[in-house]
């Protein structure tokens, strides 16, 4: 892999202002360039938003041979008690293969309207509002889809889909840590909430890559991967659907990236196929150059880390040997490159003012989940405040640097950093480093006010301060 095509990657993705938290490429099984954005890091589980999906459609493919789901069956069969409350023809005709493809039949994204329908169960609400088109001819991205996909697979095995992927996906692969959100207590989201390290992402792309077969062990079912990677329904020209909020990046419409149609729980691409999640998070799988992108990171500019992709990455990966190891050691382009990766950092607050000892309090009426904040100083420690959730949390901030606050109580790590842009300003970033999300605090002397703004705005409410940081291997 030519070393210069990463670094124009790198510089181009700085002069787009992407956020990238996380970046591997894997070239024939083997990492061909990897580095993290301080303060996440290799070991770090971090949300994947709807690149969960993929992992959902790996559990599919594997209920499917196991004779547990038949792709056939409509959706509706598969919870028996609802089928007198459910009476609209084209409701009690979407297909469980028709759920997995996104073309249950609505018209835009429905998860509000069911969520509101019905609080205690998102498979009743999503059945209780009759689609407009007839199921399986036209595509919405409707992440009640995938709920009652993963709802079924849950009946059907008995166990959530963590536990159901554990010993057939996740301990194959070796992926060892993370965990899913769920809604209500004991069902996995399935749609979202998956947090995993970069690196399990690469090696399910490893998976997919090798029609489900990794260093000679065999992963996921024979001809899954094609069965799911193939377009099932077309994704484009429609218009961007209301509400669709995950693929806001695509544009107006389906277009680029998202327009070149959807298979199972993964989306075509100008170049083969990927799992794709909210604000970056990827798992590019390029057969034809034998190669797998993963990343994470915090951007609403989607097509934006595409094209920095296909635009340096591929003609580097294009390059065959260029820049491949060396008896005599790393050529000069690799070891800076190797240099640059080491030391790549999201930036923390200016500090081109003194910083003052001082007590800022303020409220948070523009940032999700947020109440009361607070930022004081005592001696050469920073301390931020911050009630979100209706819980208070005491994070310490580096003057200058990234300070993070590890997991306490089952809680998830922050991190944070302070300075002073000028002389009546404090600024801190406050990062939730298990997610792409982190906050810019503001603190005026002048005032003694203080006020917050998301980056980028969590999806689905306020943001979880659970730590998804668990063991995921057997015992």
């Amino acid at each position: 892999m030519d070393p210069a095509g990463v670094s124009a990657f790198l510089d181009d993705v700085a002069a787009r202002g992407l956020e990238l938290h996380g970046l591997m490429v894997l070239r024939r099984g083997a990492v061909a360039a990897e580095g993290w954005w301080e303060p996440y890091g290799p070991d770090r589980v971090h949300l994947l938003y709807s690149l969960s999906k993929t992992f959902t459609s790996a559990a599919l493919g594997h209920a499917v041979a196991e004779g547990l789901v038949d792709l056939d069956a409509t959706v509706l069969s598969c919870f028996p008690e609802l089928d007198d409350e459910v009476t609209d023809p084209r409701s009690r005709a979407i297909r469980v293969r028709d759920v997995a493809a996104m073309a249950s039949g609505h018209e835009t994204e429905t998860v509000d309207r069911a969520w509101a329908l019905s609080p205690e169960d998102l498979v009743r609400g999503f059945l209780l509002l009759p689609p407009e088109h007839d199921p399986g001819s036209h595509f919405a991205y409707n992440q009640p889809c995938t709920y009652a996909l993963a709802a079924i697979l849950q009946r059907a095995s008995g166990t959530t889909l963590t536990e159901y992927l554990r010993p057939r996906v996740l301990e194959p692969l070796g992926i060892t840590v993370g965990g899913w959100q769920q809604r209500p207590e004991g069902q996995d989201l399935g749609y979202s909430g998956l947090h995993l390290t970069t690196e399990s992402a690469a090696r399910l792309g490893l998976a997919l890559l090798g029609d489900g077969v990794v260093q000679g062990r065999r992963v996921l079912p024979e001809g899954w991967v094609a069965e799911m990677s193939r377009v099932h329904v077309a994704t484009a020209p429609v218009p961007d659907p209301e509400g669709a909020g995950e693929v806001a990046g695509a544009g107006e419409g389906w277009r680029g990236d998202w327009a070149q149609g959807y298979g199972f729980q993964v989306w075509r691409s100008r170049h083969g196929f990927r799992g794709d999640g909210a604000f970056g998070q990827f798992c590019l799988v390029l057969p034809e150059l034998d190669a797998v992108v993963a990343t994470n990171a915090a951007t609403e500019d989607l097509q934006g880390i595409l094209e920095a992709v296909w635009t340096h990455l591929l003609p580097a990966l294009g390059d065959g040997d260029a820049g491949s190891e060396d008896p005599a050691g790393p050529t000069p382009a690799a070891a800076a490159l190797a240099e640059r990766l080491r030391g790549l950092a999201l930036p923390v607050a200016a500090t081109a003012a003194e910083l003052q000892e001082g007590t800022w309090v303020g409220g948070a009426a523009d940032a999700v989940g947020l109440g009361r904040l607070e930022l004081r100083r005592a001696g050469d420690r920073w301390v931020v405040e911050v009630s979100l959730g209706g819980e208070a949390l005491v994070v310490e901030a580096g003057v200058g640097r990234w300070a993070v606050t590890e997991p306490v109580g089952g809680r998830a790590a922050i991190a944070a950093a302070v300075g002073a842009p000028d002389a009546d300003t404090v600024e801190v970033e406050v990062a939730l480093v298990e997610t792409p999300h982190r906050l810019t605090v503001r603190g005026r002397r002048s005032t003694g006010e203080l006020t917050s703004t998301w980056r980028t705005r969590p999806l689905g409410g306020q943001p979880s301060l659970v730590s998804y940081q668990r063991p995921l291997t057997a015992g």
